[in-house]
């Protein structure tokens, strides 16, 4: 697996746990612990977006930048063009 899909897969895999946190916090919303793991997992999420977008494209708007390459947005693979085979 390279590095590109190593980090695809920890940010999808921190997208899954941060919905999960969300789901619970509707139904427990003063879970103090809860809400630290939300915090938590949602900050290292982050950097992990900001560093795959400097390495390889962004992944959301947020990240989109614009350089002396032109608008970084435009650099990503279509949804539909890409393989994670």
């Amino acid at each position: 697996m390279s590095e590109k899909d190593k980090l695809l897969h920890q940010i999808s895999v921190l997208d899954f746990t941060l919905v999960d946190l969300l789901l619970y916090l509707d139904t427990h919303p003063y879970d103090q612990t809860a809400q630290e793991y939300y915090c938590h997992y949602n900050q290292i999420k982050k950097k992990l977006c900001i560093e795959f977008a400097q390495k390889y494209y962004p992944l959301t708007k947020d990240e989109a930048r614009y350089s002396k390459e032109g608008f970084t947005w435009v650099n990503a693979p279509a949804p539909w063009e890409y393989c994670g085979c």
